[in-house]
Order: structure tokens, then sequence, then C-alpha cells
């Protein structure tokens, strides 16, 4: 039998006008569970990730991936008439997601009052550096500048070493995901509560993270404390932290509870750590974590990593070896699970892209098509469902609508 049904979104009908990461992540999200996301580009010009790296000659390698599953239409919205085709679009779409700054729809007079006018049905998912209030609501916002204003920043590091940015766009992407939880909520209310209409759902880039710091915050506010840069979990767990192995590996392992560690001591032969006041909770071990430290260290030095995987693997202890990208291409998990998936490029002729995921027993997401070129899809939406002809289309080309 065909399949019909490609992930618990299908028949979700999204309008992508985001450009960047963050937002267009979240939509990635949704339409690889099956929603059918349409992402409207400015022509000529397209979304600016089409030109963000890294690339393989002038093809930007990111796009592959964070553009599948959409389909492409051109549209200057600042436009009268591009308005007036966007207004048709928004009829039949349960949600927009944007991410321009505050104040920039509205003054193209496409604010959620206009377009809920016309889909009072519409949900509105909103992305902007700072959020759509606030003295700051209209300052420009990207992600690496949102992670040091979130204080996330403020604790990567070495204490005698300047703050560390994350190395890609950590931001974003969380944010991203936040982009997707809010639209699946927002419409679970809407189609689950009667007469139940439209809303608009908001952040800003920084709020993504900030509110995975309530450890940060419930200190601050209880014991006055300021916590500082620090290269790993310090003053949560002990032990805890990046250690190397006989033949020259690294691994991170974490005891973030006493059964745990109780675990680890046990591997480590080290039963009287058990009794020991010194050792025997984990807030005795972090007031003597420099002593926990050299007996961890101590013993992982005495393994090579092989042997200590298959030893604390055994004892259930969590470790992991730190893994580059070459590593995890040739990892069998990694495998096994179809983390990373083939699908077509139409110069590259295939690129890989991270798989769906989370992944779901009777409605399982999919790559339905790849990443779209820029406008590919402006005759089958904009003639096939609004209904404009060739001529209309060839019209509004030469005027530069579409």
């Amino acid at each position: 039998m065909e399949r019909t049904n490609f992930g618990p979104l299908t028949g979700v009908q999204i309008l992508d006008i985001s450009t960047m990461i963050a937002a267009p992540f979240g939509a990635t999200l949704l339409a690889d569970l099956g929603a059918e996301v349409t992402k409207v580009e400015l022509p000529n010009k397209g979304d600016t990730l089409r030109t963000v790296g890294p690339w393989k000659g002038t093809e930007p390698l990111r796009w592959p991936g964070l553009a599948r599953n959409k389909k492409s239409v051109t549209l200057n919205i600042h436009s009268a008439e591009g308005k007036e085709i966007f207004l048709k679009l928004i009829k039949d779409v349960d949600v927009l997601i944007e991410n321009f700054r505050p104040g920039t729809l509205e003054k193209w007079g496409l604010g959620y009052d206009v377009l809920k006018a016309v889909n009072p049905k519409l949900i509105m998912v909103r992305i902007s550096g700072y959020g759509q209030t606030g003295p700051y609501r209209e300052k420009a916002g990207f992600g690496t500048p949102g992670t040091a204003f979130s204080g996330h920043t403020y604790l990567q590091g070495y204490p005698d070493r300047p703050p560390v940015s994350p190395s890609y766009s950590l931001l974003d992407y969380i944010t991203g995901i936040y982009a997707a939880f809010a639209a699946v909520s927002a419409l679970y209310h809407r189609d689950t509560h009667e007469d139940a209409e439209g809303q608009v759902v908001e952040m800003g880039l920084y709020e993504s993270i900030f509110r995975m710091l309530e450890f940060l915050i419930a200190e601050y506010d209880q014991n006055g404390k300021v916590r500082g840069r620090s290269p790993g979990l310090a003053g949560h767990s002990s032990p805890a932290g990046t250690y190397e192995t006989k033949d020259g590996k690294y691994v991170v392992l974490v005891c973030s509870t006493d059964s745990t560690f109780n675990r680890l001591a046990e591997a480590m032969d080290r039963p009287d750590m058990l009794t020991d006041d010194r050792y025997y909770t984990n807030s005795v071990r972090l007031k003597n974590d420099a002593e926990v430290q050299e007996i961890v260290i101590n013993f992982i030095k005495g393994l090579t990593q092989k042997e200590l995987q298959e030893r604390l693997d055994h004892f259930g202890v969590p470790v992991s070896p730190i893994l580059s990208i070459e590593d995890i291409f040739n990892d069998p998990h990694y495998a096994a699970r179809q983390n990373i998936v083939e699908v077509e490029h139409p110069r590259l002729g295939k690129v890989k892209v991270p798989g769906v995921v989370p992944n779901f027993s009777d409605t399982p997401g999919a790559i339905r098509h790849r990443a779209p070129e820029l406008g590919e899809h402006n005759e089958e939406i904009l003639g096939g469902k609004l209904g404009l002809t060739a001529e209309e289309m060839a019209e509004l080309k030469e005027k530069g609508v579409i």
C-alpha cells in the first residue's frame, strides 16, 4: 500500500518567511514531521542562508540540511502586488513563521491584525533578537551576541582567559526547537478548544538559553553567587570532566548522581570510597574535588580508550569518547539509528544531512524532497494553488514581484 502519511503533522500548512537559521530551523523540524512548508523568498536574492558557508566551491553546504522538505516561492511582499498575493497565501495557512525586527511587518501593512482579518485561525510564530517588547526590542539580534546576552557565554572557558562563544550557531538551533514547540502547542490549543482562533507566539533569541539556566538564577537569588567561567560542570558533580586515556585519546565522564559514582568506585576497585566521609556523597566530593579528580585521572590514564569503555560500560558508568565528525561517520550506532542520511542535490549529486528526529512508531517523519532551488515551486503554488496564469506570472516576474 502506498504511504500517504509522512509524519504526525501531515496536513498542517505552514508559511515560512524567515531567514538565516533560528526560525527557518523550526520550520524545517515541522516539515520533517510532515507539515507542508512553503518558504517565501525575495526574488533574485532568496534567503541569506543560501550564501552562508561552509561551501564546496560555490555551493553552500548548510542549505541542503536546513531547507529540506520545504517548497520555495519568490515574492516581494514589500510591493503592493506582492502584498496582495501574500494575503491570498495566508488564507489557507495554519502557521506563519517570521523573524523580522519587531514592527517590520506592521510597517509593511502586514501586521497580525491584518493577517488575522484574512485568516482568523492563523497562528503567527515570531522570533526576534530580544522579543516584541522591552527597551531592546528594536535592536539587531543574532545568535552569538544573543548567547552573550543570555548569560551563557559568561560561563564558558577558563577563569584566566576571556569568555568563549560557541563555535557554531547553538542559540539559533535551540531557538528553532522552541519555535517548533510553540507552533504545535498553539495548533493543539486552537484545534482542541471550541471556537478557538489563532494567536501570536513570540520570543527573543536569548530567552531560549536563559530558560535553561535555572540553576544560575536560583543560585544568585539565594546565595548572591556570580558563577564564573569553567571548562566543565564545575560545582555540579564530582567527578566530572574530560580525561585522557593511556593511548592519548579523550573521553568525557560525569557522575551526576551518587549511584553513578558508586558504580564508578566499583569499576575502579575503590570500594573504600563508598564509605569514606570525603567521597561518599556528591556534596562532600565537591568539597574534595581535587582529590577525587586525581584518583579518576590516574585510573583512566592506566587504560586505553577501548579498555576504559568496555570496563565502564560493564559497570553502567556513563562515559563517551569525544568524537570528531569523521568518527561519527564511521560509528555503527549512528549508522544503525540512521542519524546521517543522503539526499539528492541538483549540482552535487548527493549530499549527506542529519536524519529525522525524533522517531515516531506509527507516523514517522521523512525527508520527502531536497532543499528547493530559489522559486522552484512558483508555478505549483502561485499558479496551481492561487490560479495565476502564465501571462500574469511572467508580468509579475518582469516587475520583480516574484
